[in-house]
């Protein structure tokens, strides 16, 4: 049961970059949560995969310094932190990020793009949980990585309706 937990059902054993996969599967996820529920509920679903990753990760992992790449319930919840900065910015202005799909999709992609670079790339405190070396750094890594990519999607969100719409 944990390894099916821990691997997203499965979704991690798929090659290659079995983290990316993991994070497609989560980004989609998470948009259609967003999309039929809305942002609060993918917000719920977002503190309660954490949790629930925390747990798992541990009980598999014990006290082993391992993290197999096979475990993505991590980018599960790191790509979800990312997608709730897009998902928050349309439901404050009441509007769903599955309302009009071409104009919506950038915030879900920018927020995946911008997640696999932080995951990848593991820059600054990204780096710091990564060389925990034990199962809390495998979940905080990626909420680290998360946290980044939200705000940088925002970022770019916001330098597109200045530069390209002239506003804000």
């Amino acid at each position: 049961m944990l390894r099916a937990i821990n691997t997203v059902g499965y979704v991690g054993l798929l090659r290659p970059a079995p983290g990316t996969w993991g994070s497609l599967v989560a980004v989609l996820l998470g948009w259609a949560i967003e999309h039929w529920l809305g942002f609060l509920p993918l917000l719920v679903a977002t503190l309660a995969v954490t949790a629930l990753g925390f747990w798992s990760i541990r009980a598999q992992l014990g006290d082993s310094s391992d993290d197999p790449s096979e475990i993505v319930i991590d980018e599960v919840a790191g790509q979800w932190v990312a997608l709730l900065f897009p998902a928050f910015g349309f439901w404050s202005r009441g509007l769903s990020m599955g309302v009009d799909l071409h104009m919506v999709w950038p915030g879900p992609v920018a927020a995946f793009i911008c997640f696999r670079l932080f995951d990848i790339w593991k820059p600054w405190l990204v780096g710091r949980a990564d060389r925990r070396h034990d199962a809390a750094g495998v979940m905080l890594d990626d909420l680290w990585a998360g946290l980044f990519a939200g705000l940088l999607t925002i970022v770019l969100a916001a330098l597109y309706h200045i530069v390209f719409l002239g506003l804000i």
